[in-house]
């Protein structure tokens, strides 16, 4: 029995749609993976920033509080989560304001 293969000649073809198709999966990549985590870091800094004292803020282990204080020396906050209960904590452990989380519709 005889096997008949049949193939493209050397140098002919579209060369060129692997390299963009490489590229279009870097900028799909870039637009909806990287781009909108370096966006949310960023807001979580200016948040971070523009804590003040008397602010309702729910904590990453999801704590909700009241700032008492702000350190900015050792970048510590007091929060006061019941009545004469205060805990010390890192200002990178705060999640959200507390009113964003509340009413996520609404600006503030």
């Amino acid at each position: 029995m005889t096997n008949l293969f049949l193939q493209a000649p050397a140098g002919q073809g579209m060369g060129w749609v692997t390299p963009v198709f490489m590229a279009a999966m870097v900028a799909v990549m870039y637009f909806f993976m990287i781009r909108p985590q370096q966006q949310k870091a960023k807001e979580q800094k200016l948040f971070v920033d523009s804590m003040k004292k008397g602010d309702k803020i729910v904590t990453l282990a999801g704590i909700h509080g009241k700032i008492n204080a702000i350190d900015e020396t050792t970048q510590t906050i007091l929060v006061e989560v019941a009545d004469n209960v205060r805990i010390k904590m890192d200002k990178s452990a705060i999640s959200t304001e507390y009113t964003k989380l509340a009413y996520p519709n609404k600006e503030a």
